[in-house]
């Protein structure tokens, strides 16, 4: 009887989709490979593009076939990109982070342009720039954290609009903000990371509500290091401190968690990033286990 109900306990965890349908990426610096893969984002064209330690941008299929592109940005000696983004246009968007800038290239690894580039606390300055997105009237969204615990909105051309945010644990404070991501509802959801949470804000800075709080409970969240919403409009948090996925309702719902700390396929360590394509599959950077892997739950 026990081997019995072990076998059908096993089976009906395959049958949720526990495991993943695609693992694919190893340890290494040739193209294909990674060295602690941290960001990622898709395309219109379904490209994936990864960013890792060594500062290489590279580009994939949804199978992980490696498109031929691979390009670094023009000084990481004082460190290495951690975001990555798309204009409205398409464009591919690196957040140069530990330069306090973005930069903009074409879809063959060629730069176009760069916004930013000024350090410091004032407004129109940069810190440590971790994510951005960009909305379809043209603003520029930063994630900032370290010198400046914030949000920093700029027009299309750059120029400085507005900021909000500051560091803390209340309301419209933040913890090392590492991701924004725009929802269905057109407001700005954010990884607050070290204060457990996602905090929901208006395009304009008004604060809408928050979700989560530390703990491994469903609902709860550790270390959230990535948001990610899908094309039916759920939204998808990587967690660093859990080395799991959650996903939620809009409003803040847990519908559901998978992953756990481990090596093996369906296990993750550490994971900073996940995108989630067309068809509802969120690939998500593996980022200590050197990989990626695909799985639709």
């Amino acid at each position: 009887m026990h081997r019995v109900a072990l076998l059908l306990v096993f089976l009906v965890g395959c049958a949720r989709g526990d495991r993943p349908d695609k693992v694919w990426g190893s340890r290494g610096v040739q193209d294909g490979a990674f060295v602690r893969p941290r960001a990622a984002v898709i395309d219109r064209q379904d490209h994936l593009w990864v960013v890792d330690f060594t500062a290489r941008v590279q580009a994939f299929d949804f199978d992980g076939k490696h498109l031929g592109i691979t390009f670094r940005t023009p000084d990481f000696r004082n460190g290495r990109p951690s975001g990555l983004g798309l204009t409205r246009e398409g464009e591919l968007i690196v957040c140069d982070s530990h330069y306090h800038c973005l930069r903009i290239y074409g879809e063959d690894g060629t730069e176009r342009r760069m916004i930013g580039g000024a350090s410091g606390t004032a407004p129109g300055q940069l810190g440590y720039v971790s994510d951005v997105v960009q909305d379809a009237e043209g603003f520029f969204y930063l994630a900032e954290f370290g010198e400046n615990d914030r949000i920093t909105k700029l027009d299309m051309n750059g120029t400085f609009v507005a900021t909000w945010g500051t560091g803390g644990i209340g309301l419209g404070q933040f913890q090392r903000l590492r991701a924004l991501a725009l929802g269905p509802d057109g407001n700005l959801y954010c990884a607050d990371a070290c204060n457990h949470r996602i905090q929901v804000f208006t395009r304009t800075g008004e604060f809408v509500r928050e979700f989560g709080g530390e703990g491994a409970e469903q609902g709860r969240l550790r270390y959230p290091y990535d948001v990610a919403f899908s094309p039916g409009g759920e939204l998808y948090v990587a967690e660093y401190g859990n080395q799991r996925v959650q996903r939620f309702t809009a409003e803040g719902n847990s519908l559901g968690v998978w992953g756990s700390p481990g090596g093996q396929p369906g296990q993750l360590n550490s994971p900073w990033a996940l995108v989630v394509d067309r068809k509802g599959r969120v690939h998500v950077i593996d980022t200590e286990n050197h990989r990626v892997q695909r799985v639709k739950f």
